[in-house]
């Protein structure tokens, strides 16, 4: 009888189990793993050796809660993604839970006070207006079972009666004076077939809702009088200095600073290029052109930002380089080639000088540190007089490629087009130095290398092993490498703002960064890992940055993204650049830093000027923040230009606190 009693028992104990899957797959596997490896000596049938063991398990448990710490945020940075993106809540950059619930609160009704008290406001109705009890009340609200299309919101007029639309939902019951919208019974269609669906979680009904607030009345969308006033710069093209620091035309000059006085421009951006200041022989300078085009602008009485650009110009529409490195430079680079950022092909690249040598004496005995410093001082001291009147308001300092404060990852002239990943720029000989040593601190060796499936310049991220989805990008090494690669990039921008924060004491300081928005609603943010920013959906990369930006209190100076004026390539790409400054301005205004914009395109219609100004001046933002200045850029000078003064001129009035007035 015992035999077949713990025979039954064990029948009753073994019984088919629902396989998990998901993250609870996930979490069910490593929790098992954990087990496993965390069992002692004894329980495993081992014997001896359990000291080391037993330090290795401790070790591998602390990268195992590491790695499930990097699953929950990237669930929640989707989750909170989703939340600003169809749910329009204005959740801060690095929102916790208390964030969400508050804002979910509020948009049911509810008041959430800032201490977290939290309670339903609903005024009482006057006593000489009185309630007439109403059976059946529309409301209209549509279900899941009837989504709104493209084409009847064209159709349908935005001054038809409410009650000519379908009731779809309804409030039942009489409400009278005492009797709470809380009490009421709210009665709606039934979806039968599938009971459990959340309309809110359904695509067409997001679309639907998107489609709606797009065409519903948009009342005050371009009067921007009484908003913050944001100072308008207009950047003055490369060609007014030639290669010999002589200014090219003068008069020119006069007529293009005429025209921008008579738009109320606040002051202009003037690029002051190493390439042609120190062009020929290291450490002789020759300011004699900047010098007469500063003398005008002063007549103008007009404020000047001074960019110190590090960089090759880019190219103009001709396709000719407008100004290199200096040919001094450009000579040692020839014995050198390793003072140039290099790919894995072994490709170098003369747009600026590798971070490798910023501390290496590869410049004539000089570091990278201390020319771009001696360069900074020549200047500071030269035009210490313009310092003194105030003309001068900032220095932008060049940091990178355009000088933007990035890896040359996206190099049209090796071949690269949109949207390409790029490729990382980390193979010359000195950078590949600080690789090895960087490995070796690790404690592993092997490591010392770049990732050899990271595709090419014009791959897409699911083509390559690294950056696809569960790549390479997100393994022990991958992360190592990452880190690595974005700190090179935080370091050079420290070292080189050290000494700048020196030579223009009390002076404001600016430092450019780039919007790379393609690829960022995939989970590797590829695009931005090769530019050096290691910001894939687990891990924030902008806030490291941003953090020793605050400690030289510098200001952001955010390149609007091309597409949030033009849906070219948005699918093909995954681009999402409203996401990418979304979290960009945020993330730099959590960290106290001052932001200001600049255009990425030559010229705007209506429409783009509108999309600037709600970037620069965020209507929703509870914080009330704006960017504290504008750069607008063009290639040829407004003279030779060809677009609309009138759009130019509302679009400067409306940053200046004004109505847009449509010519």
């Amino acid at each position: 009888m015992e035999p077949q009693s713990d025979n039954s028992s064990e029948q009753q104990q073994v019984q088919p189990q629902r396989r998990p899957r998901g993250f609870a797959a996930r979490a069910a596997a490593e929790a098992t793993a954990i087990e496993m490896e965390s069992m002692s000596p004894n329980d495993s049938g081992l014997t001896g050796g359990g000291g080391g063991k037993g330090k290795k398990e401790r070790e591998r448990e602390k990268e195992r809660t590491k790695l499930r710490e990097r699953h929950r945020r990237a669930i929640t940075s989707r989750m909170l993604a989703g939340l600003r993106q169809y749910g329009n809540f204005t959740l801060p950059a690095r929102a916790d839970m208390n964030d969400v619930l508050a804002a979910l609160a509020r948009q049911a009704g509810w008041s959430v006070d800032p201490d977290g008290t939290t309670y339903r406001s609903s005024p009482a109705p006057p006593p000489t207006m009185p309630i007439t009890p109403s059976p059946m009340i529309p409301y209209p609200v549509r279900s899941i079972e009837s989504p709104v299309s493209t084409t009847a919101l064209k159709n349908c007029s935005t001054k038809t009666p409410l009650d000519c639309q379908t009731p779809v939902l309804r409030i039942e019951g009489n409400l009278s004076p005492a009797m709470s919208l809380d009490s009421a019974v709210v009665a709606g269609p039934k979806n039968e077939k599938y009971p459990s669906v959340n309309p809110v979680n359904s695509t067409q009904c997001l679309e639907a809702d998107q489609l709606m607030r797009d065409a519903g009345p948009q009342e005050h969308v371009d009067d921007y009088s009484g908003t913050p006033y944001v100072p308008v710069y207009v950047m003055l093209p490369t060609g007014v200095i030639n290669s010999f620091c002589q200014l090219v035309d003068p008069e020119g000059i006069r007529q293009e600073l005429t025209q921008l006085k008579s738009l109320h421009v606040d002051g202009v951006v003037v690029q002051c290029w190493w390439g042609i200041v120190e062009g020929w022989s290291p450490q002789k300078y020759t300011w004699s052109g900047y010098r007469d085009l500063f003398d005008i602008i002063r007549q103008f009485m007009m404020k000047i930002q001074v960019v110190m650009a590090f960089h090759e110009s880019e190219v103009n529409e001709s396709g000719d380089v407008l100004v290199s490195l200096p040919k001094w430079v450009l000579d040692l680079g020839r014995d050198n080639q390793d003072i140039f950022f290099t790919d894995r092909e072994g490709r170098r690249n003369s747009e600026c000088l590798s971070w490798g040598i910023d501390k290496e004496r590869a410049l004539k005995g000089r570091t990278g540190i201390e020319v771009y410093f001696d360069f900074i001082r020549s200047f500071r001291t030269e035009f210490d007089d313009l310092f003194v009147e105030g003309l001068i308001s900032a220095v932008e300092i060049g940091l990178g490629a355009s000088g933007e404060l990035k890896y040359p990852a996206f190099p049209e002239k090796m071949g690269w087009a949109y949207p390409g990943i790029g490729e990382f720029q980390c193979y010359d000989k000195y950078l590949q130095q600080s690789l090895r040593k960087a490995a070796k601190v690790r404690g592993h060796l092997f490591w010392a290398r770049g990732p050899d499936n990271a595709g090419q310049y014009n791959s897409r991220p699911h083509e390559t092993g690294f950056f696809c989805d569960r790549g390479d990008y997100d393994n022990y090494y991958g992360r190592f490498f990452l880190q690595w690669y974005a700190q090179t990039l935080i370091d050079h921008a420290d070292h080189v703002l050290s000494f700048a924060s020196l030579a223009f004491e009390g002076t404001e300081l600016i430092v450019k960064i780039p919007s790379v928005y393609w690829w960022y609603k995939t989970s590797s943010h590829a695009a931005e890992l090769a530019a050096g920013f290691y910001n894939p959906t687990n891990h924030d990369g902008y806030s490291p940055l941003f953090n020793v930006l605050k400690k030289h209190s510098v200001t952001i100076k955010y390149v609007c993204p091309r597409l949030l004026y033009s849906g070219e390539g948005n699918d093909e790409a995954f681009a999402d650049p409203d996401g990418l400054s979304w979290q960009v301005l945020n993330s730099a205004w959590d960290s106290g830093l001052p932001i200001a914009g600049q255009n990425a395109l030559s010229s705007y219609g209506k429409e783009g000027y509108l999309k600037i100004l709600e970037t620069a001046k965020p209507g929703n933002d509870p914080d009330s923040h704006h960017m504290s200045f504008f750069v607008y850029q063009q290639p040829l000078s407004l003279l030779q230009s060809e677009f609309g003064f009138s759009e130019l001129d509302s679009f400067i009035k409306c940053m200046h606190g004004n109505s847009f007035d449509s010519a």
